[in-house]
């Protein structure tokens, strides 16, 4: 029988197991969150980082440069960053307005604050096996599965999808978890067959219930790391049918949210599966939280 993997749950064991350490440190651990411009989706996710920094005890600021800066201040203002003492991880939260060059900015973060381990130096020590702060999300899907108890040694896994933040990264880890890993992306030819080969399957493609039954080998761990917000009620009946509970919250909001996986046949098919939401989405903020630690730890120390 298919078991949920319960993110929330996960996300709550590695909370309270940072509390301790940061009680033992001589400072409390310092974030802070650049957010530029006004998205309201940034702003959802900056103030779920800012409570959840409070809520465990640590120093947090949060600082909103005006949409129009330019791309030399928001570097004048990273370099002022990386010299406070009291600073143990800087977040430039994505995406940047396109004026601004986002890859001068991130570079500009020193490795050792970087706490979503998107730094070329954090990028090299994740590829060779060396410490140093992991991207939150995959980090956290490792993190779940260790939880669970869900080997990955020996097993096939297959991401689907190759971006820096969450395909790559995510491929890197299992790798060094000894699993046999295959990358499939856009171009792959034949995906349904590639993924069929899966022990563990992760679907980061960003494309609503794209991987279907006929990408899924039955009893295999099913991993959704997207994130869809559907807005067209077709496309939600299309997916959950007319009388679905999704379709009655899509009827009373205007959206709702969705997997890459088709959450009816990850269900099904799987042994274990991540919902969207409640899965890999509350984990990202954990792990957040761990690298501000951990960076705390390695400078306080």
């Amino acid at each position: 029988m298919s078991q949920i993997l319960d993110g929330k749950r996960i996300r709550d064991e590695i909370l309270a197991g940072l509390a301790p350490r940061i009680a033992a440190l001589p400072r409390k651990p310092g974030l802070v969150v650049v957010l530029v411009g006004d998205n309201p989706a940034s702003q959802v996710y900056v103030g779920s980082k800012v409570k959840t920094c409070l809520e465990l005890g640590m120093h947090s600021e949060k600082i909103t440069p005006p949409a129009g800066i330019s791309t030399e201040a928001l570097l004048d203002l990273i370099a002022t960053l990386n010299a406070r003492a009291e600073i143990d991880g800087i977040l430039v939260q994505m995406p940047l307005p396109k004026h601004i060059d986002s890859e001068k900015v991130l570079d500009a973060i020193a490795p050792e604050k970087d706490v979503d381990g998107f730094h070329p130096v954090n990028v090299g020590n994740l590829s060779i096996g060396r410490p140093g702060p992991r991207p939150c999300t995959p980090s956290g899907v490792m993190e779940l599965l260790k939880r669970y108890g869900i080997e990955t040694a020996g097993k096939h896994a297959v991401v689907v999808g190759r971006s820096d933040i969450v395909g790559k990264p995510m491929a890197m880890l299992l790798l060094h978890a000894n699993a046999t890993v295959t990358i499939c992306h856009s171009r792959t030819k034949d995906l349904e067959a590639e993924c069929r080969r899966a022990d563990i399957l992760v679907g980061a493609i960003g494309r609503p219930a794209m991987l279907t039954k006929a990408h899924m080998k039955p009893g295999a761990v099913m991993i959704d790391v997207g994130i869809n917000e559907l807005k067209d009620r077709a496309q939600v009946v299309a997916i959950f049918g007319e009388d679905s509970e999704k379709t009655k919250a899509f009827d009373k909001r205007g959206s709702v949210l969705v997997g890459d996986m088709h959450p009816y046949d990850a269900a099904e098919l799987s042994s274990y599966w991540t919902p969207v939401p409640g899965g890999v989405g509350p984990l990202t903020i954990a792990q957040l939280m761990a690298n501000t630690v951990e960076s705390a730890e390695r400078r306080q120390r």
